[in-house]
């Protein structure tokens, strides 16, 4: 179950379920869960440009509730055998990019590249999504990327890092 709010699925070269623009994508090696659907886009121009393609990308939304969720992404994309790595874009608000990290952190077997939006949001404003507020310390984008490091993630500071970091790390 995808969305609501989530520009949707697509396993490039076998099916599409929503409004991601397919030309873009590239049959690959990259899974990529994101909470962001413009983020998404760029990770996957990123990704064909450095020549790894996407085995599926995963839009999941950014409301407080939605359907899929981050690391069960995540655990999906490290038991696919044609997913060699896995993109992960998250923001402020919620827990999920932690309750992923730990995840990684005890059962990752595949490196994971990731990006935290909404460094720069203020407390207890929503930015973007309905689910991105910082409600506390825990929901900023530094604690998230801290989390993520910690548990053996590579955190990027800017969208713009992805595909070189991805093609880095899968060396």
């Amino acid at each position: 179950l995808v969305g609501p709010n989530c520009p949707g699925v697509i396993t490039p070269g076998e099916a599409k379920v929503g409004i991601m623009p397919g030309f873009i994508h590239e049959k690959g090696i990259v899974g990529i869960v994101s909470r962001s659907g413009t983020l998404t886009y760029e990770a996957v121009d990123q990704l064909t440009k450095v020549g790894l393609g996407q085995t599926t990308a995963l839009g999941i939304g950014g409301d407080p509730i939605i359907g899929t969720t981050t690391k069960e992404a995540v655990e999906l994309f490290m038991n696919d055998p044609e997913t060699k790595g896995i993109v992960m874009i998250g923001e402020i608000g919620g827990n999920m990019e932690a309750d992923a990290a730990y995840w990684i952190k005890e059962h990752g077997t595949k490196p994971v590249v990731s990006f935290i939006a909404g460094a720069t949001a203020p407390k207890g404003r929503t930015m973007g999504h309905a689910g991105a507020i910082i409600g506390g310390k825990a929901d900023t984008a530094e604690a998230k990327k801290e989390i993520l490091r910690d548990c053996g993630v590579h955190v990027v500071d800017s969208p713009a890092d992805i595909g070189t970091k991805m093609a880095e790390v899968l060396k």
